[in-house]
Order: C-alpha cells, then structure tokens, then sequence
C-alpha cells in the first residue's frame, strides 16, 4: 500500500496559506483551471465569509507556519481544500455545508454531556442539528433560496448519507480526510492500538472509493502508516 505525499511542496505551501479576516473573503482555494477563469458568487463570498468569522471566534488556537490560527478556522479550510480536490465542480450548497461542517461547535465541549458512549452520540446528533439552523439564516440573508438552504442543512446533518446521496458522501469523505491528515496522528497516541483500528475501520467502511484513493495517497508517519495498514489487513 503506497502513502505517498499528497501533493507537492509548492500545493502543499498553499494549502497552509494564512489569510487574515480581511482578506477571507477574497481568497480562492480552488484547483488552477487553465480552461476557464473560476469567480465566486456574491451570494457564497458573502456566506462563507460569515461562516468564517464566526470560526475566527474559537479560543483554541493551532499554530501554522509560525503563526497562530482558531482551529476552527484552520479546520474549516482544511475541508474547503479537500472539496477543491474531491469535487471541484461542488455546488454552492455542498461549499457552504464542507465551510460550517463544525459550525460553532466549540460552544458546546465535548465534556457538556456524559462521557460515554451513548453520550458521545447525543453529543454529535445535538451538534449537526445546532450547526444546520445556526447556517439556516446565513444562507436566507445571503439570498439563497429555501430550497437551497434545505441542502445544506441536511447535508451538515448527514441526513442522506444511508439514502446514499453524492453530495452529502462528498462531504463525509472529506470530514474523514481532514481527520487522518490533520488530527490522525496525534488522536492515535491517546488510546490503545485495537481502539485504534477499529476507528479507522469505521473510517474507511464511511468513504467511497474515490476518498479511499486520496487517503491513499495521503503522507502519514511511519506510526500511522502502519496502523493503517493493520487496519485493512483486519
């Protein structure tokens, strides 16, 4: 199973990019089309510009090439640049619900329910459904239409996902992108390896094959590589 880089240095330079709130709106994260020039619609600048200053708003902080950025911020453009790879030709919809997959979340830990299983799920069904109506009306003052609207809070609520809808497939394979190139390697050394591997068998069984390709190719450590590894061996 080969794990090679998932781009080169001068993509992968782009893709950690700091833009400041100022520029948020202005900045374009999607693949170069030598075909056509690629513009944003007023009505999306303006949505994912909301969307990101509410992230700007997260008290935890990562830092990226030296600098400090929200993590909710630096989360929502990991996703944003896996769906310029996964679909470019996206809908506005499924950009606005990849933008606000973790709208907010960081209001309400982990911690605010039980610390269990049963707890971790009411945790995350509570979550989707909070952070579809916080889009609701983002998406209304924007000018999108009810119907519009409609999509993406059932694609952040994951509502077709057994139906087996494309879009809202599209939006489960990055989330788990993001989690194994971004959070994978330092969620491992927090529990035993069988738990491990077991998280990423559930991974991989929720991705299609075309996210199983680019998780493929993702660069992982040496650790992680063999954790993978074992798990789809099992």
């Amino acid at each position: 199973m080969h794990h090679g880089p998932l781009c080169d240095k001068q993509a992968a330079s782009a893709r950690l990019r700091l833009f400041s709130l100022g520029e948020v709106a202005d900045q374009n994260l999607s693949i170069p089309n030598t075909s056509r020039q690629q513009t944003m619609a007023p009505q999306l600048e303006k949505a994912l510009q909301l969307i990101d200053e509410a992230h700007a708003e997260d008290a935890k902080k990562v830092t990226i090439e030296g600098q400090e950025v929200p993590y909710e911020l630096h989360y929502a453009r990991q996703m944003t640049w896996y769906l310029e790879r996964r679909a470019p030709d996206a809908s506005e919809a499924l950009k606005i619900a990849i933008r606000a997959q973790h709208f907010r979340r960081w209001e309400v830990p982990r911690d605010s329910y039980p610390m269990t299983r049963i707890g971790y799920h009411s945790w995350r069904t509570f979550l989707k459904k909070r952070q579809a109506q916080l889009v609701k009306p983002i998406m209304e003052d924007c000018g999108y239409s009810a119907e519009d609207t409609q999509k993406t809070m059932a694609m952040i609520e994951k509502r077709g996902l057994r139906e087996g809808d494309p879009e809202t497939q599209v939006l489960e394979d990055i989330a788990c992108l993001v989690f194994l190139d971004d959070q994978f390697e330092a969620f491992e050394k927090t529990l035993d390896e069988d738990k491990i591997i077991k998280i990423l068998q559930k991974t991989w069984v929720k991705m299609s094959p075309e996210g199983h390709k680019m998780a493929l190719d993702l660069h992982m450590s040496q650790r992680c590589q063999e954790l993978v590894g074992k798990a789809l061996s099992g």
